[in-house]
């Protein structure tokens, strides 16, 4: 199917990001806030743009009502209801924004249950499916152009992607590895952030913060400590750190090693969305895939009830 005429490419619009990006960095170094504020104006629509380009249409946006914003708000700034509301930001600061409270790399099941729980709005699972490839193609296209990245963790036997896992490209290496003992570790250091978030706000936890922490809480011995289906925060945090004590170090120390062997092999793309196994050639046989070693673990994070994103 052709594009229509004068609509850019999704090339095109990551090019214009990046060029708005740096203009507004200049403006703010020139003490130039009101230009700032209208560039980064352009940048959003820029973003929604490359958003709607590549990870398809909001299937939402022809329910809205004329003069309602995609980001759920009308020009009253009267906040929109259903089950569409996207929030205030693109997909991929919304992603951000829950990697960043859970700490360790999740799956899309449960950054969907973070950001629901904790932030405005809600991140649409169907523009989860590609953002990771289309992350690694914009990194590979224009490496660092962009703050941040969203993209995979590495399997500490391979250092290939993690299936199912996303991380942040600005944690450290070993933050971004999973070895044998990471997807508890990992389930433990998210509990944990999540449950010191929720003490600290104010009064008690909503309903949608019990149920998270509850579905944390019942894997973890000593955390459910209240009626089911309901889980003090502070009780919670310190039954996850208390187990997290145990396996932190023989974790700590295998990802320190594969990392360690990422820095040495693997170039900035490849450390940041793993390496492929390639073809090799062997004398007088036919060209087949590199099998040594165990399979790239498949293992998803089981934040939720102890489950697999699948």
């Amino acid at each position: 199917m052709s594009r229509p005429p004068g609509v850019p490419t999704p090339d095109e619009l990551e090019a214009r990001i990046a060029e708005l990006r740096a203009t507004v960095r200049r403006a703010i170094a020139a003490g130039d806030r009101r230009r700032a504020r209208e560039l980064r104006a352009e940048l959003r629509d820029a973003e929604q743009a490359w958003d709607d380009a590549v990870l398809g249409d909001d299937p939402e946006a022809a329910k809205r009502k004329p003069g309602e914003r995609e980001t759920g708000q009308s020009k009253t700034g009267k906040r929109a209801t259903g089950e569409g509301e996207r929030g205030l930001l693109p997909v991929r600061e919304q992603v951000h924004q829950a990697l960043t409270l859970i700490g360790a790399p999740a799956a899309p099941k449960l950054i969907g249950a973070v950001y629901a729980t904790f932030f405005p709005g809600e991140i649409p699972s169907t523009r989860l499916t590609s953002l990771r490839r289309d992350e690694e193609r914009s990194f590979r296209t224009a490496p660092y152009a962009r703050p941040y990245y969203l993209c995979a963790a590495l399997t500490a036997d391979l250092l290939a992607p993690a299936r199912g896992l996303l991380t942040v490209s600005t944690w450290p290496l070993e933050q971004r590895i999973v070895g044998p003992l990471s997807p508890r570790t990992d389930f433990l250091t998210a509990a944990a952030r999540l449950a010191e978030h929720a003490a600290a706000g104010r009064g008690t936890p909503s309903p949608a913060v019990q149920r998270l922490l509850w579905r944390f809480a019942s894997n973890i011995p000593g955390a459910a400590t209240g009626t089911v289906g309901t889980a003090d925060p502070a009780a919670l945090a310190e039954a996850a750190r208390a187990e997290l004590d145990v396996h932190r170090e023989a974790d700590r120390r295998r990802r320190a090693s594969a990392a360690r062997r990422a820095r040495d092999r693997l170039d900035d793309a490849d450390r940041l969305f793993g390496s492929r196994l390639r073809a090799v050639q062997g004398s007088g046989r036919r060209r087949t895939a590199q099998r040594s070693g165990p399979r790239p673990s498949s293992a998803a994070n089981p934040a939720l009830s102890g489950e697999t994103d699948r």
